[in-house]
C-alpha cells in the first residue's frame, strides 16, 4: 500500500559521528514516512533520536547515508527539502526582540508565503492554540508554553508536506496538548506528513500510524500501529518499549 501513496521522507543508510569519536553515534538509521501518516520516533535520553531529527533538517551533517524530503537530497538540494519541511525544535531558539506576530510574519517571509493567505493562516491556527492578544507582546516576555505556541504557529505559516517537531508537548498546558494532537491528526488527514519524537508514549500509542524505536543509535523496531495490535495484541507502547530498548 506505502507504494501507492508518496513519500514524503527517505533516511537510508545514515550514520553520524562526532568530531573525532571512533564510534558512530547513530548507525544504519533507515525511516521512511509517507504522506497522509504520523510516525512517532521513540528511545531513551541518548538513543539518537535528535541526532537523527537534526541530521534530517539539514542542521547536523552526517557521515554516510541519504536523506531526501519529498524527493529532493537535503545535502545537494538543500533549500528545495527545507522548503517542504517545518520544523519545531526541542530548545524553541527564537528572535526575543520580536512579538509573536512579527516572528511568524518573519517566517512566512522566508517561505513567500502570499501575505493575504499568511493571515488567514494565522487567524485559524489562533482559533486552535489560542494565544490571544498576547501574539503582538515580545517574545521575550512569553513563558515556555506561548514560546512553543508561536514556535508551532510558525513552522506551519508555509503549510510545509512535512511538519517535524522534537518533544512538543513540553511545557504544554492540558487544554493545548489536546489542541495540538487534534491539529496533528487533522493536518495528516489533509495529506501531509507529522513525524514527532516523544517521551509520552500514551501520546504515541494513541495517535500514530507508524512507530520507530530507537536504542543505542540504531533502528530496533520498525512498525506500523496496525502491524503493532496483531503482533501485540493488548499491550501498549511502553510494555514493548521497555523490551526492546534492554535487548
Amino acid at each position: 500500500m506505502n507504494n501507492e501513496r508518496e513519500k514524503i521522507v527517505e533516511i537510508k543508510g545514515l550514520c553520524k559521528r562526532y568530531g573525532k569519536a571512533s564510534e558512530y553515534t547513530i548507525e544504519n538509521i533507515n525511516i521512511e514516512c509517507y504522506a497522509g501518516e504520523i510516525v512517532g520516533i521513540m528511545g531513551k535520553n541518548g538513543a539518537g533520536k535528535s541526532t537523527t531529527i537534526k541530521c534530517l533538517t539539514g542542521y547536523f551533517p552526517f557521515n554516510e547515508g541519504e536523506i531526501t524530503i519529498c524527493g529532493h537530497n537535503i545535502k545537494t538540494d538543500a533549500v528545495n527539502a527545507k522548503m517542504n519541511l517545518g520544523y519545531v525544535p526541542d530548545t524553541r531558539p527564537m528572535f526575543d526582540k520580536m512579538t509573536g506576530y512579527e516572528y511568524i510574519n518573519f517566517i512566512a517571509d522566508l517561505h513567500d508565503v502570499d501575505v493575504a493567505v499568511r493571515q488567514e493562516r494565522i487567524d485559524e491556527m489562533e482559533s486552535k492554540f489560542k494565544l490571544g492578544d498576547s501574539i503582538y507582546n515580545m517574545i521575550s516576555s512569553y513563558s515556555h508554553g506561548m514560546r512553543q505556541k508561536i514556535c508551532l504557529m510558525a513552522s506551519l505559516i508555509h503549510r510545509p508536506k512535512l511538519w517535524l517537531l522534537d518533544e512538543p508537548l513540553t511545557g504544554l498546558d492540558a487544554t493545548t496538548i489536546e489542541a495540538l494532537l487534534k491539529y496533528m491528526v487533522d493536518y495528516k488527514n489533509q495529506g501531509n506528513t507529522v513525524f514527532f519524537c516523544s517521551h509520552n508514549l500514551d501520546v504515541l500509542d494513541r495517535i500514530c500510524d507508524r512507530v520507530y524505536i530507537i536504542g543505542k543509535g540504531r533502528v530496533k523496531t520498525s512498525l506500523t500501529m496496525e502491524e503493532f495490535r496483531l503482533k501485540y495484541p493488548n499491550q501498549k507502547l511502553a510494555q514493548v518499549f521497555m523490551s526492546e530498548i534492554e535487548d
